[in-house]
């Protein structure tokens, strides 16, 4: 259930107590440090991420990144229909970025979508994290829509990209 990414990186799948404050937590402050959200956006990845737990599916999946004992990143597929996946929850800390670590967690969440007979994968994001959005352009997502509106303390462009597999 546990494999190592890098030099003192591990990735797992299994959940522990303690994990899903410490992945709003990690939002939270990441997102707030660098893109001055607010409180509300904490609030956005604790509901979906409770659901997500309960609903146990076997076509869904969470990894958790540690670093010295602690969760430093993740990232999800979740069902959003037969066919079709959602990633959700990607980020790393800053400690971790720099190290293609972001590459390989993607990949690994595609090769999941792909065993469990996802043919599109679908995500949402907001303009201006260019570093997610060469990543997901170099994996073969498209920009699919984009939606301004007040969210999280300000004016935001979301964007949703997706993949065909």
């Amino acid at each position: 259930m546990s494999s190592i990414l890098a030099n003192g990186v591990n990735l797992r799948h299994n959940l522990r107590i303690g994990d899903l404050p410490r992945i709003v937590e990690l939002h939270g402050h990441i997102y707030n440090r660098e893109h001055d959200y607010d409180h509300t956006f904490e609030a956005y990845v604790a509901e979906p991420l409770s659901q997500f737990v309960l609903r146990d599916n076997p076509r869904e999946r969470l990894w958790l990144v540690e670093k010295d004992n602690s969760v430093e990143g993740c990232i999800a597929i979740c069902e959003a229909a037969d066919s079709q996946a959602q990633l959700r929850w990607f980020l790393l800390s800053e400690k971790l970025r720099g190290r293609g670590l972001g590459d390989r967690l993607l990949s690994t969440a595609e090769a999941f979508c792909k065993d469990n007979h996802y043919s599109e994968i679908q995500l949402w994001t907001v303009q201006g994290l260019q570093a997610a959005r060469a990543l997901y352009l170099k994996h073969g997502y498209q920009l699919h829509r984009e939606i301004e509106h007040h969210v999280w303390g300000s004016i935001r462009t979301e964007q949703q990209f997706v993949k065909f597999l």
